[in-house]
């Protein structure tokens, strides 16, 4: 599953069991229903992503991300496996509600001489214009950051990220996340080795259709000292303004979580996430999600000491203090995060995540911002939020795995005018399957994607849309 591999990135943090509990009151239940039925709109049945039966022919594909400038205008990306077994990179467009066929990404071919790429996140900024970016591996077994744009409808060759040439001396960059705020005004972030093999946290920004050499985070060669960092979300208001996320290890070796903010095109010194420093008594705090309302008000979430989510407001500006999500009983072992954030406007987000509890078993849970205060959370028992994405305040979409039913089954659930509505599972994903992303471009106007296994036992990608 896409979500392990991401996390196997992650340097390992030993922490101590816990067992406590966020907030005083249990919240109201979701209660799973597996049966399809109609949200906002209608969901439809999953569908292979066109072209990926002759591509995977290695039987190991998934979308990665899906992002949707306008309603069925929509970008898809992912990997597949080919014949020789190489994991290839590839990237399919929904135009006018229907999805063409995939494409190996232009220009990995000669790049990923390795036989290892994949493409994992990808922003639209308006229809036909979109950027995206991953890794590669090239014939020395190095891995590189790349990005591809795609101009007018059609996709252009991928390069090395500029600048990562330089500094990625160690072998193995990538990028993680990409924001557009418009057509050809882009930022991507990620991470790479230096030549010290330390882990650094890198930016880059797209101007103009050009996309200029990343730079290593400003402020974190201070905030680094124990040499694992990554910049794990990025998210664009307009253009020259975003913020993004992560993480950093201080002089203790202890995990850190920071934010950074890009103002007028000028990329800020990154902070220690307001109010963490008091929480993160075990040394385990990341930014695994950001999205922003407009410039300098945003939304973010996480996890802490590996055991409690959390959220932060940034407002004109500046960071307020993290605050854990409340509302629910997390009674927990190891994981409890905020995997998504997404805002509709100033003020008013939705975001998801899940816990496990003390028998092991995993729960989602869905909360909203609504006037700028974090309500309760809502819990979703069995499942695993992937992925969130909000049109308007109160009309969201949530994603993910239901995990606590044999096999794991691709879910959406979604919020209507306030109300959470009841969990679906994604009619015709069969096998083991997932949803890992979604985007809503307009009330009942989403598109998701993920991945299934048929009855060879062979994981496909899929796509869905709610129209």
């Amino acid at each position: 599953m896409p979500a392990v591999r991401w996390s196997a990135t992650m340097i390992a943090v030993a922490a101590t069991v816990l067992g406590a509990l966020v907030g005083a009151a249990r919240a109201a239940t979701v209660t799973p229903d597996l049966r399809a039925a109609a949200v906002t709109g209608t969901w439809g049945t999953a569908q292979e992503v066109p072209g990926t039966a002759n591509l995977n022919r290695g039987g190991d594909a998934t979308v990665n991300s899906v992002s949707c400038a306008s309603a069925g205008n929509c970008a898809a990306d992912g990997y597949y496996s080919d014949g020789s077994g190489n994991q290839q990179a590839f990237v399919a467009s929904q135009v006018y509600g229907t999805w063409h066929t995939a494409v190996e990404v232009p220009g990995t071919a000669a790049l990923n001489r390795g036989g290892d790429a994949e493409v994992n996140s990808v922003s639209c900024a308006s229809a036909g214009n979109c950027s995206a970016g991953g890794y590669y591996e090239n014939g020395t077994g190095a891995y590189q950051a790349l990005v591809v744009n795609e101009v007018h409808g059609v996709w252009q060759p991928a390069i090395k990220t500029p600048g990562t040439a330089t500094l990625n001396k160690g072998g193995d960059a990538k990028v993680l996340s990409v924001s557009c705020a418009s057509a050809g005004n882009c930022s991507a972030g990620g991470y790479y080795v230096d030549a010290s093999s330390h882990w650094q946290a890198f930016v880059a920004n797209e101007v103009h259709g050009t996309w200029q050499p990343a730079i290593e985070v400003p402020g974190t060669a201070a905030l680094n000292q124990a040499w694992v960092a990554r910049v794990s979300t990025v998210s664009c208001a307009s253009a020259g303004n975003c913020s993004a996320g992560g993480f950093y290890s201080d002089s203790r070796g202890y995990t850190q979580a920071f934010v950074v903010n890009e103002v007028n095109g000028t990329w800020q010194p990154a902070i220690e996430v307001p109010g963490t420093a008091a929480l993160n008594r075990y040394g385990t705090a990341q930014v695994l999600s950001v999205s922003c309302a407009s410039a300098g008000n945003c939304s973010a979430g996480g996890s802490i000491a590996d055991s409690y989510p959390f959220v932060v407001n940034e407002v004109n500006g500046t960071w307020q203090p993290a605050i854990l999500v409340s509302g629910t009983a997390f009674v927990h072992l190891w994981t409890a995060q905020v995997t998504s954030v997404s805002c509709a406007s100033a003020g008013n987000c939705g975001a998801g995540g899940s816990y496990t509890d003390t028998s092991g078993f995993s729960h989602a849970f869905v909360v909203n911002k609504l006037g700028g205060t974090w309500q309760p959370a809502i819990e979703l028992p069995g499942a695993q939020v992937q992925s969130m994405s909000c049109a308007s305040a109160g009309n969201c979409a949530a994603v993910g795995g239901a995990s606590d039913y044999t096999p794991t089954q691709a879910f959406v659930v979604s919020e209507v005018n306030g109300k959470w509505l009841t969990l679906m599972h994604v009619p015709g994903a069969s096998g083991v399957s997932a949803v890992n992303s979604v985007s809503c471009s307009g009330v009942s106007e989403c598109s998701a994607g993920g991945y299934y296994t048929d009855i060879s036992a062979r994981n496909q990608a899929f796509v869905l849309s709610d129209s």
